[in-house]
């Protein structure tokens, strides 16, 4: 048995899957069958042409023509004589085995594409990266995952999922996520959620101890994984799940009610997506709204550009009339930190998460900030759409990026192109620097919206993906709790609405504090939305304001929780 962080609720029972990204060690080897070394290159790449045709076809089918275009990109790579007989004039010339040769031509090939002017040309390079580390699995044997192509229902064991993992792999087969790192607020744990699949993270070494075709059961609320269990184990596990099952049909009760709690103060429960197909999961679960749309899944689906604005509008286009006019909040683009793109170059930083992020690449690059801000303006007129900015720190930024926003608007106007005039623009507060200042900032803004992921992170000084301090990351930090309640204050008083969309707003012990201090609205994983209204609809507002003053006088986040657990009986 193991025991690791339950991210997303959930029984999972089935067999295992190894996810690796491991880099590929390729050593010199001199040989002297040149023809039989050919042939094996031939070969690996034969059998890479017949998968990827496959992937192509099944994401053609499932994914669409967007997704698919990627290995049609990958196909053309393969079929180009230039690579593949470059590696062979080297394994002759040479005398050296087929991977080592393919290695050197594609480092030649990708240090040329990189250096070129046009940007096309440069980011090639990605897909000749990918394409020939494909074809060296091959000739080394080592196994390829594609998880767009699974057949069969699997759990996924990894060190960690990538954010093209979980937006590439065919959902419909994964039951599980299990992870050696990560916390609860990390990608592997928000998408699990928000995908309403069962996972557990902060595994440490389980990518060590599972094997492909291993059985094996977990519980993703407590976090208890179970390797080859044995029938009674199964059978106590195979209870759980269907007990699990038959309390989310419970739930299925509270949709079409409202969000209030019993003294009538009504909030917002919305939900947090990642692409225009999460939306799904949010009409499933009665969301009244989107809370966070994270944009930067769409840029980071693409390996060959930055998404144009025509393909961002269908997008957003599609999200708004998805959720049949409920309001939709939008944050503007968030990479930076550990979410990058493969075809913008980042120069490697000493603290990524303290750096060259979110709204400063955008004030940076306007161009890049200007066609998202066209995209979302010309959706507009399909729903009911408010804009977000990520990462302010400051007044500065926060009225630059406004002041984008006006000539987009004004340009828009120019050409003729219809734009709604009733869009909400806000802000997130996850500096603390902003927190502090929020007085400031909210006769700037329509609303703020709280992430308390990174707050916590930036309040406490804790990377919450670092395990050995992660009990130092604590959404109950009287300091963080303060902030939260300081900022809800000060918006409140410029008559703003405050909503929350980091972790803390679907977790059951934080909601009753945060009714209490009076947020408006909590955005949430889909899966989180109904055992939210589940619990708001059982309290007065009266009492929660009592039980937010009593929290907010207590010195250590250990007290804060044992009082939270204690009352609600959690």
């Amino acid at each position: 048995m193991f025991k690791g962080t339950g991210a997303s609720p959930g029984i999972a029972i089935g067999k295992v899957l190894v996810v690796e990204h491991g880099e590929l060690e390729i050593q010199k080897v001199s040989i002297s069958n040149i023809e039989e070394e050919v042939a094996r290159l031939d070969k690996a790449v034969e059998v890479s042409k017949e998968e990827l045709t496959k992937v192509k076809e099944k994401a053609l089918l499932e994914l669409g023509e967007h997704e698919a275009e990627i290995f049609e990109a990958h196909l053309l790579v393969l079929e180009d004589p230039e690579l593949i007989d470059s590696a062979k004039a080297k394994i002759k010339d040479e005398q050296v085995n087929a991977d080592y040769a393919l290695k050197e031509i594609r480092d030649m090939f990708v240090g040329m594409f990189e250096s070129m002017d046009n940007e096309y040309m440069r980011e090639r390079a990605a897909d000749i990266k990918d394409v020939t580390n494909r074809i060296i699995r091959h000739l080394l044997g080592v196994k390829i995952v594609d998880l767009a192509a699974l057949e069969e229902e699997v759990i996924l064991v990894a060190h960690d999922l990538t954010p093209s993992d979980t937006a590439t792999m065919n959902k419909s087969k994964v039951l599980g996520f299990l992870t050696d790192i990560g916390g609860r607020t990390s990608h592997t744990a928000i998408m699990a959620r928000t995908l309403e699949i069962a996972a557990v993270v902060g595994l440490n070494d389980i990518t060590t101890k599972a094997n492909d075709g291993d059985y094996i059961v977990f519980n993703g609320d407590t976090g208890e994984v179970i390797l080859n269990p044995d029938e009674e184990t199964i059978d106590k596990y195979t209870k759980l799940k269907n007990e699990f099952d038959e309390y989310r049909k419970s739930l299925e009760l509270l949709k079409g009610k409202p969000s209030q709690t019993t003294d009538k103060r009504h909030v917002e429960l919305a939900g947090n997506i990642g692409s225009p197909n999460d939306v799904e999961g949010l009409i499933k679960n009665d969301a009244e709204g989107v809370g966070l749309y994270r944009t930067e899944f769409l840029y980071m689906d693409k390996e060959d550009g930055f998404p144009t604005e025509e393909e961002q509008y269908e997008a957003y286009k599609a999200v708004l009339e998805g959720m049949d006019n409920k309001p939709i909040v939008i944050r503007t683009l968030d990479i930076g930190g550990d979410k990058e793109l493969p075809y913008f170059d980042m120069e490697p930083e000493m603290n990524p998460f303290l750096g060259y992020r979110a709204i400063r690449i955008c004030l940076d690059r306007k161009d890049i900030f200007k066609t998202q801000l066209r995209a979302l303006y010309r959706a507009s007129v399909h729903g009911t759409l408010r804009i977000m900015f990520p990462m302010i720190s400051s007044l500065e930024e926060l009225l630059a990026a406004k002041e984008v926003v006006a000539e987009v608007k004004e340009e828009l106007k120019s050409e003729g192109i219809a734009y709604a005039d009733n869009v909400e623009v806000g802000m997130m507060i996850e500096i603390p620097s902003a927190a502090v200042i929020s007085d400031i900032l909210a006769k700037h803004v329509d609303f703020f919206s709280i992430g308390t992921n990174d707050l916590i992170q930036y309040t406490c000084a804790v990377d919450r993906m670092n395990q050995k301090i992660s009990s130092l990351y604590n959404q109950f930090n009287p300091a963080v709790l303060r902030l939260i309640k300081t900022v809800i204050d000060n918006a409140h008083a410029e008559g703003k609405w405050v909503g929350m969309c980091g972790e803390s707003a679907g977790d059951q012990r934080m909601i009753p504090i945060l009714l209490g201090f009076g947020l408006d609205e909590f955005s949430m994983s889909p899966i989180s939305i109904l055992p939210a209204r589940k619990l708001i609809t059982s309290v007065s507002y009266e009492d929660m304001k009592k039980f937010a003053g009593e929290v907010l006088a207590m010195g250590t986040a250990e007290e804060i929780k044992a009082h939270v657990e204690k009352t609600f009986n959690m």
